[in-house]
């Protein structure tokens, strides 16, 4: 047993000292800590830099120049401030962005004005049912703008489309043509080929798929406002209109002030649906041609990528401009809860 336990004492000191040298042989990188959170954004950062940044400093740079993407490189040429005059000039940058602003107007208002009363209607509900409809009409805004539009474009077929089939039966019923039997003469209803029906069609679609996004905003709003408040209104004769007037609309007002922020900002960008429900062609007489859209022709249609850098440049600055007067306008009172 002695020699057993010398013999242990007198090899793991060996052992030791043999791999010792292995051991110090070997280098490890150690990256300080304050490198850490700069090495875990590194892909994100790369990738911002190749799509993100370098792209917005491009498109700078050839607002500047005439350019045929065609042509290679060498074809660029140095024009100053001509893309800008060039598009200002432009009686169909005037057109589409009226078409733009239109479709804005109806698509965005209805919104608002529909969304903030379903709100009110869903936190009176049980906390299941209130989640379960609030996920229904959330559905629209995650579903792909593309897939809503192509469908919403058979929906509006003048011979086979479900909205037309749907105003055939109101009128031949005896209940209700006494209600639909002035449409009899305009059947049927070409919704995207009419003049005057397109942008409402346009602005239909738009107000189907965004309309969710903000009932989920404001519903969340009201859920912030104290029930103490309510019951210290109905304790006072307050009623129903009278709690929403003096007590939820004002509580709700930087939601409502957000929302009509982010709307103002989307109307402004409108590509997808009027592109889509249109084919690309800006619809009768260009009534569907948004200000976007008018953009992707001139670059990628045109090949002027100059003057579309230009008015991408300045679609910027409009909206810049109105978000800023918004903010000065109603900035101070839309983030307080008082009048």
């Amino acid at each position: 047993m002695k020699s057993e336990e010398a013999l242990t004492t007198l090899t793991l000191p060996q052992a030791a000292a043999d791999h010792a040298p292995a051991e110090a042989g070997r280098t490890r990188f150690r990256m300080p800590r304050r490198y850490a959170p700069y090495f875990f954004l590194s892909p994100y950062l790369l990738l911002f830099l190749i799509f993100g940044f370098f792209p917005l400093l491009f498109s700078i740079y050839l607002s500047f120049h005439a350019w045929n993407p065609v042509e290679g490189l060498d074809a660029m040429q140095f024009v100053g401030l001509e893309n800008f005059k060039t598009a200002l000039a432009d009686p169909w940058m005037w057109t589409s962005l009226k078409n733009t602003i239109l479709i804005g107007l109806y698509a965005g208002i209805s919104q608002h004005v529909v969304a903030i009363p379903i709100a009110c209607f869903l936190v009176t509900l049980g906390g299941r049912l209130r989640h379960g409809l609030t996920s229904a009409y959330f559905l629209p805004y995650i579903t792909s703008g593309i897939a809503v539009s192509l469908i919403f474009f058979h929906m509006f077929s003048p011979q086979s489309g479900i909205f037309n089939q749907t105003l055939a039966l109101l009128i031949d019923s005896p209940y209700t043509s006494w209600a639909f039997d002035w449409l009899n003469p305009y059947m049927p209803l070409r919704w995207l080929e009419d003049v005057n029906l397109i942008q409402p069609s346009i602005a239909f679609v738009i107000f189907w798929k965004y309309t969710g996004f903000n009932i989920v905003l404001y519903t969340t709003g009201l859920m912030t406002i104290p029930n103490d408040l309510y019951e210290a209104a109905r304790i006072d004769g307050a009623g129903s209109w009278q709690r929403f007037w003096h007590i939820s609309l004002p509580m709700i007002r930087p939601f409502i002030f957000f929302a009509v922020t982010l709307t103002l900002i989307g109307q402004l960008q409108l590509f997808e649906e009027p592109f889509v429900l249109t084919r690309g062609l800006g619809g009768p007489s260009q009534s569907g041609l948004t200000i976007t859209a008018y953009l992707m022709r001139i670059g990628w249609e045109w090949y002027e990528m100059g003057t579309a850098s230009a008015l991408a440049w300045l679609l910027f600055l409009l909206i810049s401009v109105l978000t800023g007067i918004k903010f000065i306008l109603f900035g101070k009172k839309g983030l307080r809860h008082d009048f």
